[in-house]
């Protein structure tokens, strides 16, 4: 067994169990293996182990990467996204997790026009209010989902956040809990938060999409896609 396909069955562990703690069912939490910076090899032993979902960070890795990844593979993204990608996005990714403005999702919701699809998307939220963090502010989430329910080609499925940096996973909890709060509001479905050192405290305040990458992949290596 390789170490990537053992620290996805320790994981899964893990996120099994805190969800049992929070009285939930494990499958109610999906797992997004965030690969940005994997080479695709490293990615096909992550589908081997039985590891399906995705998140990567940046369009241009992206683009190069998913046409040397096997077609089960299922592709979210992640990374802060700019309009004049919108269109990539839109090609490459099932659920987009970082759509932080209505003119973002306006972009999003013309291109899918074109695409002839509805993309799924997750309102990013800046919860803690740290300025080195994008996201929606709270308070203007009610007239922002307002304005997204009305393009026809997106659908919101829930919001993202990102918690402060804490090296103890218990201060991340709060921040957690307003994001559940919030999605409870607006009667969506998913909440993206909890990444490797603080996704069981996520899952406990009701995460049901968590992004792991190094308790997956270990230590980055940097992936150069060929031009």
């Amino acid at each position: 067994m390789s170490d990537v396909t053992h620290n996805i069955k320790l994981i899964q562990q893990r996120i099994g169990a805190a969800a049992q703690r929070a009285g939930r069912q494990p499958e109610s939490v999906a797992l997004v293996a965030v690969s940005k910076t994997i080479e695709p090899e490293r990615v096909e032993t992550a589908l081997s182990g039985g590891q399906t979902v995705f998140g990567e960070s940046k369009i241009q890795e992206a683009r190069a990467k998913i046409p040397l990844v096997s077609g089960r593979a299922h592709w979210h993204m992640i990374g802060h996204l700019q309009t004049n990608k919108a269109r990539d996005a839109v090609a490459l990714f099932e659920v987009i997790h970082s759509v932080d403005s209505v003119k973002l999702a306006a972009e999003l919701s013309r291109w899918a026009e074109r695409a002839g699809k509805t993309q799924a998307i997750l309102l990013e939220v800046n919860v803690s209010g740290e300025s080195s963090k994008f996201g929606l502010k709270p308070e203007d989430l009610k007239s922002t989902v307002a304005e997204i329910s009305q393009m026809p080609r997106l659908e919101v499925q829930g919001l993202m956040t990102i918690a402060p940096f804490a090296e103890e996973a218990e201060k991340a909890r709060s921040c957690f809990r307003r994001l559940r709060e919030l999605r409870d509001m607006f009667g969506l479905r998913e909440l993206s938060m909890g990444m490797t050192r603080d996704f069981e405290v996520a899952i406990e305040e009701g995460a049901t999409l968590v992004r792991i990458g190094a308790g997956i992949f270990g230590e980055r290596k940097r992936y150069e896609p060929a031009e």
